[in-house]
Parts: structure tokens; C-alpha cells; sequence
């Protein structure tokens, strides 16, 4: 029985054993699927979020428009907001973006809510020029809404590339909380595939802890942030959230965590090996990645 574990724990990566799981009604306790998957029992138990139904929709609501317009801000979505007959103050969508994780792309520093204790590293990213697979991974979360509440997505995408960009998922997790376990686990899953020249990020907490940066130096890795260059290099990752939501997110609708990792994993493997991209030359990210087509062909 130990070796069987063993081996289902190093064939399947943390989100194809969640999927696995089995809900109320499974012949197994949840304690045991825990433990023969490997998987924090914790984890499992999924509590749904005490708000209101109002509560819920503005959020949903303010997923949808910042996934349209990632430029916009709190004063903007508030404005949008209040168009649509919602009475609600700009505080109040200040304290719901920050409890999804998300803020406007604007040219200029503090881009996200980050501990001012951490440090801050410099961007590199300006005349760089990418042109080999894992030359530049970006790295970014977003809010993923469930029929009663939501989760939160972690993915490192490969920006490498001069004129073609590969846009490879390298690596995603979903979790319920924005706890930086999640995004550890992401990266160091990546990193025994493969490690970048360049990682980069915006100034979040989740990028700025010691745990995360100790992670990429640790890896020779050259950690990059984004300062006034973020609303030029983030745009592949907010298409890539874009791209995700409207083609599958708001489509399934899913009603739990088990649902949204099987039905999000499933994309992922679409995406990457074969949804057909316009700006790559209607080839897959996976082509590119894999070295199948030149990043600098032109026609």
C-alpha cells in the first residue's frame, strides 16, 4: 500500500489528486482519500463563504469588468458600478478588490497591495531581448468565482520570445485562500521541470515574502518586478485571465472547489496543446515551447 502511494504521489501533481477527491456519498472518509492521495486533510473541506448573496454578486460582477478592462481602478469600477444602478462608495470596492486580489495596471509603482517590511526587487525586463523557451516566466494570481464564493489562481506563463510569445502554462494551482502555500508549491512544482533566467512578478506580498524570493535566488534565478513597466509585460498574463474566464470560468459556473480544479485543468491542457492562438500563427504555446516552431520565424 505504501509503495502504491508512493507512486500515485510522484505520477500526479497536487491538482490531478484534488480532482480525484470524492464528495459526500464516497464509500471513503475524506481522512482516507487524504492520506492515500497525499493530500492535507485540511485542504478538503469546503467551507462556503458567509456573506450575503449581494455580497457575492458584486464581486462577481467586479471579476467580470476588471477581466474586460484590467486598466481600470476602484474609481473606475465604481463609476461603472454606479452606472448600472449599484449604490456602493469606492471604499467599499477598494476592500472587495483587495480581498480578490486584484488591482488596476497603471504605469507607476505600488501596482499591489504588498508588505512594506519586504524588499523589492528591480525590473528587468526593459531591452531584454527573449529568445529561447524559459528565457522569462511571469508569474501572477487571479480570483476564480464559484456559485457561492470563490478561489484563487496561481499560473506561471513563459513570456519568451522576440516577436512570437511562447505564453506556456508552466504551472497553476487553485486554493480557497490567498495563503502564499499555494503559490510556493506552484514554483517549485515548475522547477522541477525547468527553472527561467528571468521571474517576474508584481510587488505583492506573495512576491515580495522572503519565502518566495528565497525560493527563486536559492534556483540562480534573476528576480524581476514589475515597476513602470507593468502595463506594457503583464498584458500577456491578463489576456491569458481573460482567455480562461470567458471561455471557461463563466461558462461552467462551477458550484465547488473539486469541479473548478478538473474543469480548469482540463482547459489548461487545452490551451497549451491545442487551442490555436492568431498571435502565434495559429500554433499552440506547447509548439513553442517544446522548440517545434522558430519563436523568431517570420513570414
Amino acid at each position: 500500500m505504501a509503495g502504491w502511494k508512493k507512486n500515485l504521489v510522484e505520477a500526479l501533481d497536487r491538482n490531478a489528486r484534488l480532482a480525484l477527491i470524492e464528495g459526500a456519498g464516497s464509500e471513503l472518509p475524506l481522512a482516507v482519500q487524504a492520506k492515500l492521495l497525499g493530500i492535507s486533510r485540511s485542504s478538503l473541506y469546503y467551507r462556503p463563504v458567509e456573506m450575503s448573496p449581494a455580497e457575492i454578486k458584486l464581486k462577481h460582477r467586479i471579476d467580470v469588468i476588471y477581466t474586460d478592462s484590467p486598466f481600470y481602478g476602484s474609481r473606475k469600477i465604481t463609476a461603472q458600478l454606479r452606472r448600472e444602478g449599484e449604490e456602493i462608495s469606492r471604499k467599499r470596492v477598494q476592500k472587495y478588490m483587495r480581498e480578490m486580489g486584484i488591482a488596476g495596471i497603471c504605469p507607476g509603482p505600488n501596482l499591489s497591495k504588498r508588505n512594506l517590511q519586504h524588499r523589492i526587487y528591480p525590473y528587468l525586463l526593459s531591452g531584454v531581448t527573449a529568445n529561447q523557451p524559459n528565457d522569462i516566466w511571469g508569474v501572477d494570481l487571479t480570483y476564480i468565482r464559484l456559485k457561492g464564493g470563490w478561489m484563487y489562481l496561481v499560473a506561471i506563463i513563459d513570456w519568451s520570445g522576440t516577436r512570437l510569445r511562447v505564453r506556456y502554462i508552466v504551472s497553476w494551482e487553485l486554493d480557497q485562500t490567498m495563503e502564499i502555500g499555494f503559490v510556493l508549491r506552484t514554483v517549485e512544482r515548475a522547477f522541477a521541470g525547468a527553472k527561467p533566467e528571468i521571474f517576474n512578478s508584481d510587488q505583492g506580498s506573495h512576491f515580495t515574502s522572503p519565502q518566495y524570493t528565497e525560493l527563486l535566488a536559492a534556483a540562480g534565478v534573476k528576480i524581476s518586478m514589475d515597476g513602470k513597466g507593468r502595463a506594457l509585460d503583464n498584458i500577456f498574463t491578463e489576456r491569458f485571465w481573460r482567455n480562461l474566464k470567458y471561455e471557461n470560468v463563466y461558462l461552467r459556473d462551477y458550484d465547488s472547489p473539486k469541479a473548478a480544479r478538473a474543469g480548469i485543468g482540463e482547459y489548461m491542457e487545452f490551451y497549451n496543446q491545442r487551442r490555436l492562438h492568431q498571435s502565434l500563427e495559429y500554433n499552440t504555446p506547447a509548439e513553442l515551447y517544446s522548440g517545434q516552431i522558430n519563436l523568431k520565424r517570420s513570414n
